[in-house]
């Protein structure tokens, strides 16, 4: 009952936000709910809200576990998710006439690609214990060369029928398939958390690593493994992402993205340096974060000007959640409790007031 409740204090903070910008989209117009249907598939601002934060749930689930085993951040998912798609377009396009075994067995080289490239930022950070930001930095600095290159220094056009339903939609669906592929991602890490310990071993490795040695867990393994899972998630992200614009743009594709990624692990109310985390608090967040843009650009602010505002919601978000923040709030919420307890037991006797104070703690435990 204890741990529920904690889980649930987690997502308050995302949930607030969420609600906030619920609040102000229903002031600009009462018709934000609304779903239309076109050619059979749901449209409307909550469809597409889940529709482009398809590649942000996947990273930031990735960026959670990265961050609660290493302490630290990968700033690299966006490339490798590029480098990773790059190679998921050319197998295709070299592959003749592109069959749904084709896709697949694409999609499962893309994976053993992303595989790669976590293994190389994991190795950095679990065997030679180089900092997680600056190892991905290495990736981050020239993974879009390396894209390029395998690009042929072009971007080449998935002009198929499978991959364009990938993008879009199935025909006979009415749900956009990258929300059901994000979904179907989201039940395979649910269903990998409850088969196996992997949530205690990283969170005992995030918060203790010497404590986690004793205990019989290597903690170099752990966050190698993390690394590895992130890999598999810009693999995913990056074949959604390439499917959904029909094009490989090697410059382009899921560029700046590691930001929101990392944000969406802090609005989930996950703590930056490691330790527990709550996977559900990262995914209302990477929501969250496609809202506040669709916001935006609904209030009609600027594109230009959309990053600055950004920034300002960001930072007033941040000090909000700050643990000072917090600490000044649970103090003066225990002042305004002990005044009123004050208040009530002024001019009783001692006994009665020490009765009474046993009274009201055994009815709030």
């Amino acid at each position: 009952m204890r741990k529920l409740i904690t889980n649930l204090s987690q997502l308050v903070l995302p949930i607030s936000v969420m609600m906030l910008l619920i609040i102000i989209n229903l002031i600009k117009g009462v018709d934000y709910f609304s779903v239309t249907v076109v050619n059979g598939a749901f449209y409307g601002n909550i469809p597409n809200i889940l529709f482009g934060a398809s590649e942000l749930v996947i990273l930031s689930i990735g960026m959670t576990l990265v961050t609660a085993a290493s302490q630290g951040q990968d700033i690299s998912v966006g490339v490798s998710a590029t480098i990773s798609s790059a190679v998921f377009v050319l197998f295709v396009l070299h592959a003749g006439e592109v069959t749904l075994l084709v896709i697949v067995a694409g999609f499962l080289l893309s994976c053993v690609v992303g595989l790669l490239l976590g293994a190389f930022n994991g190795t950095l950070v679990s065997v030679f214990e180089v900092q997680p930001m600056v190892a991905s930095l290495i990736l981050y600095t020239g993974g879009r060369s390396i894209a390029f290159m395998i690009d042929g220094k072009l971007s080449p056009i998935l002009a198929n029928d499978i991959s364009n339903q990938i993008g879009t939609v199935i025909p006979g669906l009415p749900i956009q398939t990258p929300i059901i592929l994000t979904v179907v991602f989201i039940v395979l890490v649910a269903i990998l958390f409850r088969t196996t310990n992997l949530r205690l071993y990283v969170e005992t490795v995030g918060i203790n690593p010497n404590a986690a040695r004793l205990n019989g867990i290597n903690p170099k393994k752990i966050i190698f493994l993390t690394f590895l899972l992130m890999g598999v998630c810009t693999a995913v992200a990056g074949f959604i992402a390439v499917n959904k614009a029909g094009r490989h743009d090697s410059v382009n594709l899921l560029k700046n993205i590691m930001m929101d990624a990392i944000l969406a692990v802090a609005i989930g109310g996950n703590s930056l340096g490691g330790g527990k985390f709550n996977i559900t608090g990262s995914i209302i967040g990477a929501y969250t974060i496609e809202m506040l843009n669709r916001t935006l650009l609904r209030l009609e602010v600027e594109p230009a000007m959309i990053k600055v505002f950004k920034a300002v919601f960001i930072i007033i978000l941040m000090v909000v959640a700050s643990p000072v923040v917090r600490v000044f709030v649970s103090k003066t919420l225990e002042r305004v409790r002990a005044g009123r307890l004050t208040g009530q037991f002024k001019g009783s006797s001692p006994k009665d007031s020490l009765i009474s104070i046993a009274n009201s703690t055994g009815k709030e435990e």
